[in-house]
């Protein structure tokens, strides 16, 4: 177990220097100049060339990586940012716990949604329910998520006035008179919705096609034989089997919903780290943008380890892989 752990490791820390030597390439390549945006339109070339030296872009793009590198591991530092020159660690600390309320919260509902859709569409196949359940599939999986979020902010927000249409409430913070689990809740209601339709519909096929494959297994079709009743064959034998390999790509689709909250929150005005990295790429805020990125990175890398150790733990033929 330990070696399948340092393989593990390893791994993750390629993964992390691809994904942050990548980011850079690219936004080098961009043909434009953040010295130029932070000295301003009407700046002189002196203080253009001035700007580019004090923000270090006159550097090589491999000493500058190598500089990143040394901020993030001996200083636990992002740097500041291009545009405003604030701390990147704090700024992305700020924005951090409004992606995970949203994603954690649209978590919660697409289980809730998925897993009675699921099983019970499995436990009777063809039936109205369910071709109901993979209606509500096939629109999941079609519609985009912004189509999704202005039709409920339309509907639910705007013509039935149910729920705000944008905004955030800190969960704990109540200075500002907006603030507080009720309020921090209402005001997530709809971006909940939307971000929680698309792994919903994902999430619900793949359960109804695992509970029926479990349904035909022989140790289900032994327990019904000995005269178990149907309760407790769904419960014991049909449910714990078919959920355990949803549980492995729960465990993996958090930390990639993190980085997929961007079209969630920017249709509802949310200061999470989509609305961050919008901001940063159209002002061309490297600091920003690879803050906002390691943060992702490391959160979808820690899930993926988790999953991959739980997963070993439960089948130790996957350490010798």
């Amino acid at each position: 177990m330990f070696r399948y752990l340092i393989r593990r490791l390893l791994w993750a820390g390629v993964l992390f220097i691809a994904v942050t030597v990548v980011t850079y390439v690219i936004f080098f390549i961009i043909p434009a100049d953040p010295a130029r945006l932070a000295a301003g339109q009407r700046a002189t070339p002196d203080e253009i060339v001035r700007a580019r030296h004090f923000l270090g872009l006159d550097k090589p793009v491999p000493v500058q990586y190598a500089l990143f590198l040394k901020r993030l591991v001996i200083d636990h530092s992002l740097g500041h940012s291009f545009t405003n020159r604030q701390d990147v660690n704090k700024v992305v600390l700020t924005a951090a716990p409004v992606t995970a309320s949203l994603v954690f919260g649209g978590v919660i509902l697409w289980m809730m949604l998925a897993l009675p859709i699921g099983v019970l569409s499995a436990l009777r196949p063809r039936s109205l329910l369910d071709r109901g359940g993979m209606m509500f599939v096939l629109i999941g999986i079609s519609a985009p998520v912004f189509w999704v979020g202005l039709i409920l902010q339309y509907a639910i927000g705007f013509r039935l006035g149910w729920t705000p249409n944008s905004g955030y409430c800190d969960l704990l913070n109540t200075q500002g008179g907006c603030g507080g689990p009720a309020d921090w809740a209402y005001h997530l209601i709809l971006p909940w919705m939307t971000f929680a339709l698309l792994f919903a519909a994902i999430y619900a096929r793949m359960i109804r096609a695992n509970t029926m494959d479990t349904m035909n297994e022989d140790y289900v079709r032994t327990a019904r034989a000995k005269g178990a009743p149907e309760s407790q064959v769904l419960r014991s034998h049909v449910l714990r089997n078919a959920l355990l390999p949803v549980v492995t790509m729960l465990g993996m689709d958090i930390g990639i919903a993190l980085g997929g909250a961007i079209f969630t929150e920017t249709v509802f005005n949310l200061p999470g780290l989509g609305k961050l990295a919008v901001q940063s790429i159209s002002t061309f805020d490297l600091p920003m943008i690879e803050g906002v990125v390691v943060f992702t990175t490391l959160c979808i890398i820690v899930f993926n380890l988790i999953v991959d150790l739980l997963y070993a733990w439960i089948d130790p033929r996957i350490r010798l892989a």
